[in-house]
């Protein structure tokens, strides 16, 4: 089923940290504490996995605050968020304000969805990381938001600065089973048919980072699995 406890940890930036040894192909997390009158919320950042795997990251940037209504009306605190468009949940598929301008992202679904018809990975394969799209994505001067290949680092340098200066931060997630926090900071969608995952998938219930700042500026920080395709169904599914 699609995950139980989704939702939003709102409040501000009170540590950040990093696991404290990074062997590489393996399990890697920066840990996020966010200050809550509940008391301190901590996040779990997955940014590297096993070497079988793959993980990837971006940032969409150039957003306000009216990108993000919904949950910045709500109090610091942990909120359930309803998988649906008006909730303020996010969908790194369909949420409007993470998508590429309309003609990039048709070509890179449609590269995408050739490499699946074409490729025919086997379940779980790590197939789906920064391609082409996203190559050709980084070279174009219009709204476009290209995917990088993570080495778990890399990620969380790109994300520490806008932590640091964020006056306000969403964690959109799954609550912890107990304790104060957030898991699952990533896509929730697009996992093989027969992965251990297949069963969590379903749209509006991504996580992701975002970050606003006293400008008015809003970042969002994201982050997928390479056996992950950003193609799916109304059930979260691959297409």
């Amino acid at each position: 089923m699609p995950l139980p406890r989704y939702g939003v940890a709102a409040g501000t930036f009170l540590d950040f940290t990093r696991d404290p040894s990074h062997d590489f192909g393996h399990w890697y997390h920066g840990h996020l504490t966010l200050a809550t009158p509940e008391g301190p919320h901590h996040a779990a950042l997955d940014v590297d996995s096993p070497s079988d795997n793959g993980v990837a990251y971006r940032v969409v940037d150039g957003l306000t605050t009216a990108d993000i209504a919904a949950v910045r009306a709500l109090p610091d605190g942990f909120h359930p968020l309803a998988s649906t468009p008006s909730s303020g949940a996010l969908d790194y598929v369909r949420s409007p304000m993470l998508q590429d301008v309309t003609w990039v992202a048709a070509v890179a679904a449609l590269i995408r969805r050739l490499r699946l018809l074409l490729a025919r990975p086997a379940v779980g394969a790590a197939a789906f990381g920064p391609d082409l799209a996203d190559r050709l994505a980084g070279l174009l001067p219009v709204r476009a938001y290209p995917w990088v290949p993570s080495d778990g680092d890399n990620a969380l340098d790109v994300l520490q600065p806008y932590l640091h200066a964020a006056s306000r931060i969403y964690v959109f997630g799954q609550r912890f089973d107990t304790g104060l926090g957030v898991h699952d900071v990533h896509l929730n969608q697009g996992d093989p048919y027969g992965s251990p995952w297949w069963d969590d998938n379903g749209p509006w219930q991504d996580g992701a980072v975002v970050c606003e700042h006293a400008t008015g500026s809003v970042a969002v920080w994201q982050i997928k699995f390479d056996t992950q395709v950003l193609t799916t169904d109304d059930a979260g599914h691959p297409r």
